[in-house]
């Protein structure tokens, strides 16, 4: 299946915070927030970092590990191929995270996973000499459960009702039988639909943990391209990261080192995530509370666990796996364990990654490459139609809606709608008026003042009673307009934060990602929109 493809600049879509935009422009002010740049230099130099860095034994670990977790899934050629390159010294990962959303959730699952995918194979292409292995993380051990519960499908939100507590990955897909009720119910009846309901039961259906299912589906969808699948909360994995453990425990490096960089970053941008004194949960069935450490001991918010600091250095030593990192302290994980090139997230994510710079640096372990994910609008071929009949543009498709019809309205229209010119005539009289109201008193002045302000805010309501009318005359056009904007963007959001895949795979099938992996470049940094032919 062949597409129209186009894109456009990241910075240009106007859905995108300043610290992103100015991460791409790679301005000074955000330099000192990340380390090495996404691009083929900066990750020749990243190579070389993380080569002394990380050991054999690690990677023994790491095998041995990911082997024990995919046991029960049958996984491709190629991503065995990629399971094995792990042991060699020249094999290196790039990867991306996600929440264990129901069906995936958000359509931006795809684009994270698929940007993993094709930057490994453009490394391999620059560095041929190399192994370059695309990873997707789990987010097993999140505890918010009312994030990941649902999905949408058009105009429906399909949610799964239950009572959850502790990390999300252990808990039972026990009454998803009555979501896979609702969804027999409302996908459509072409085969597209079909295999999308197989999916489902197959994965949620026939496993026992959402971790389980979602590692099914994950791996039914990409299995084609290697991609290896990382559940973190695991015991094996967990023993590498025992003195990462420790010192957070005894030390709090990543609350010191986080807090300071938190207000040099302040100063310039939003703060994401703020540390706790200990950036770690203790972790058991059905729990995954806070560590807290007070008068002398450690206590387990809202239970009556209480650790002397020898007791609890022992269960570090005994249960590595009963620690989890939070928000901050989960990057550093992922670094240790795997010899990791590259993180790549959304906005959001990489704003609070460069929090973690300084961090990184105190605790001796190289900052990963940080990458904005692709990013996609998927325009089908009656909407790229009506784009065209409204001579909507590519880049004007992403104005808010109002400013949109305003700007049609105003082409459209046979009347000048835009009093700039008669603003500036009013200021250049004023201005006059102002050079007189200097030789005499201050209550003249005063007076031409207020009369200023009142004479424009005069305009200003005109030309919107003016554009209103002409809203009326064009309206035909301007809900048109708003219909297809509508689809495009629902919720006035992007579609890849609203939409879920299964819309695209009942009309595209088999053939959608494929497409995407065909189209997307992940170091073009540039937002995609992709029109397929059929």
């Amino acid at each position: 299946m062949g597409s129209i493809n186009s894109t456009i600049k990241f910075q240009d879509t106007g859905y995108f915070s300043k610290i992103m935009c100015d991460y791409l422009d790679q301005k000074e002010v955000v330099k000192q927030f990340y380390n090495n740049s996404p691009n083929i230099e900066g990750f020749r130099n990243q190579i070389e970092e993380k080569s002394k860095s990380f050991g054999q034994d690690g990677r023994e670990v790491l095998y041995t590990c990911l082997k024990e977790q995919t046991k029960h899934l049958k996984l491709s050629d190629l991503s065995m191929e990629h399971l094995l390159l792990l042991k060699d010294a020249n094999t290196f990962t790039v990867t991306t995270g996600h929440q264990l959303n129901l069906f995936t959730g958000p359509l931006y699952f795809l684009y994270k996973i698929i940007s993993a995918i094709n930057l490994a194979r453009e490394l391999k292409e620059n560095f041929p000499d190399k192994n370059f292995v695309p990873v997707y993380w789990m987010a097993t051990e999140d505890h918010d459960f009312e994030e990941i519960c649902y999905f949408n499908y058009k105009s429906s939100k399909i949610k799964w009702d239950k009572d959850v507590q502790g990390g999300v990955g252990r808990i039972s897909t026990e009454g998803l039988n009555h979501v896979f009720e609702k969804i027999e119910k409302i996908f459509g009846h072409n085969k597209h639909a079909a295999r999308l309901k197989q999916l489902f039961r197959d994965a949620y259906l026939n496993h026992p943990t959402l971790t389980e299912a979602t590692r099914y589906l994950a791996n039914e969808l990409f299995a084609a391209y290697g991609l290896l699948i990382i559940d973190g909360d695991d015991p094996g994995l967990k023993t590498l990261f025992i003195p990462y453990i420790n010192e957070e425990l005894t030390q709090q490096t990543c609350f010191k080192e986080v807090s300071e960089t938190n207000e040099v970053l302040g100063a310039s941008y939003p703060i994401q995530v703020n540390p706790r004194e200990i950036n770690l949960f203790y972790l058991d069935k059905d729990l995954r509370e806070r560590i807290l450490f007070e008068e002398g001991v450690y206590k387990i918010n809202n239970t009556e666990l209480v650790f002397t600091k020898q007791e609890m250095m022992d269960l570090v030593m005994a249960s590595p796996e009963k620690f989890s990192p939070n928000v901050l302290m989960r990057p550093l994980f992922q670094e240790v364990i795997l010899p990791n090139l590259c993180y790549i997230g959304g906005g959001g994510e990489m704003a609070y990654w460069m929090q973690l710079k300084g961090f990184f640096d105190r605790v001796e372990v190289p900052f990963p490459i940080l990458l904005l994910r692709n990013s996609v609008l998927i325009i089908n071929k009656k909407q790229y139609q009506k784009l065209a009949a409204l001579k909507i543009s590519e880049q004007e498709v992403f104005l808010k809606q109002n400013d949109l019809i305003k700007k049609k309205v105003k082409e459209i229209s046979d009347l000048d709608i835009d009093f700039s010119k008669q603003r500036t005539e009013l200021k250049e009289m004023f201005s006059q008026l102002k050079l007189l109201s200097d030789k005499t008193d201050k209550s003249f002045s005063g007076a031409v003042l207020a009369q200023e302000k009142k004479q424009l805010n005069g305009l200003d309501k005109l030309e919107k009673r003016l554009l209103r009318a002409q809203k009326r005359k064009f309206e035909e056009i301007v809900l048109r307009i708003n219909n297809v904007q509508d689809q495009l963007f629902p919720k006035q959001s992007l579609q890849e934060r609203q939409a879920n895949f299964s819309e695209f795979y009942e009309i595209y099938g088999e053939e959608l990602i494929p497409l995407l992996v065909d189209v997307l470049k992940p170091l073009r940094l540039e937002f995609d929109l992709v029109i397929p032919a059929s």
